[in-house]
């Protein structure tokens, strides 16, 4: 994995918010990005193997009857339970945030100028744990 891009999934249905972050993502960091406007699209698309996944709460705006970030993130982490995955909205508030985190969600950032910064550092702690983790596993393995 140290060779390999990082693999983010972007899913919005804010089209113009969904090609901002992945913009931004790309000028500062070099992932492979997939981007999906549905929760269903991203759960079609697991086999893909994302690293990391960044889903909008709502997901709404497209289609009324589509699934919610909510239950898109409990059929990511029934179907890919290691993979981790940042709640985005434009909610800034407290009950939303602890539901997703109850949902088993990673982290959770609200849509807002320094949403971008906030990801990148997720992601960033992300990697640093699974190096942790690896790390770990490597020294059990000899003793």
């Amino acid at each position: 994995m140290s060779n390999e891009k990082i693999k983010l999934f972007l899913v919005d249905d804010d089209a113009v918010f969904l090609k901002s972050l992945e913009i931004e993502l790309l000028e500062h960091a070099d992932f492979t990005i997939e981007t999906h406007a549905t929760g269903e699209l991203c759960i079609k698309n697991l086999s893909h193997s994302p690293d990391v996944i960044i889903l909008d709460y709502y997901l709404d705006g497209i289609d009324k009857n589509a699934m919610n970030g909510i239950e898109a993130l409990d059929i990511i982490k029934s179907t890919a339970p290691d993979i981790p995955v940042v709640m985005l909205s434009c909610q800034d508030k407290i009950d939303i945030a602890i539901e997703c985190m109850h949902h088993r969600a990673f982290d959770y950032v609200v849509k807002s100028e320094t949403a971008f910064l906030r990801l990148q550092k997720i992601i960033t702690t992300i990697f640093s744990y699974k190096k942790m983790e690896k790390e770990l596993k490597w020294y059990m393995e000899r003793m």
